[in-house]
């Protein structure tokens, strides 16, 4: 008999959460999405930036995030690419024109930016379907600005901007409370 074997099929559900991201509609059909899934070594060293990044931003909630991500069984990492822009001169960058915000020099702190609000909604969209699908898989999750935000910050990921979608299969739901399991530094 394998006692809790639910707790083997971590890996092969953020595959497939991770499927539902990369699946997801994008305007024009132009993929600019970034999905990774880190290892636990990977996932303590980014908990460990979270803290880092809590130092530098003098944001508390990070320490908060950090513990949930020590926490969960995985961590996944859905981001943005940005190849170019939509060409739809919608204004919603804040820019007249496309070319307007192309030629406006990008701002680079956690994230980079601006970019095509198009390509954020893609993101936007990828993140959410990667939400849905974990529910559907019945996998605790909480999507985190924060994970993702440490994750571009310290170069993690290879993305412009990014969400963390950290995943647990436990008994107690660790994003529900929001109160880690483990003591966070305050």
């Amino acid at each position: 008999m394998k006692q809790n074997p639910e707790l083997e099929s971590v890996e092969m559900l953020a595959k497939i959460i991770l499927t539902a991201a990369r699946t997801a509609p994008k305007g024009k059909g132009i993929d600019d999405i970034v999905t990774c899934l880190l290892s636990q070594e990977e996932k303590d060293g980014l908990a460990d930036r979270m803290e880092e990044l809590s130092e530098i931003k003098g944001l508390k909630f990070l320490l908060r995030d950090a513990g949930n991500v020590r926490d969960a069984d995985a961590i996944t990492l859905i981001g943005l690419k940005a190849s170019g822009v939509s060409s739809l001169d919608c204004g919603a960058c804040g820019f007249a024109t496309c070319k307007e915000m192309l030629e406006h020099g990008k701002v680079q702190k956690e994230f980079l930016g601006p970019q095509c609000m198009i390509k954020y909604l893609d993101l936007g969209i990828a993140v959410g379907s990667a939400a849905a699908k974990a529910k559907d898989l019945c996998v605790d999750n909480r999507i985190l600005y924060s994970a993702g935000a440490a994750a571009c910050y310290f170069k993690i990921i290879d993305a412009d901007v990014a969400m963390g979608l950290p995943l647990s299969i436990k008994g107690k739901n660790v994003f529900f409370d929001r109160e880690s399991t483990r003591k966070v530094k305050e």
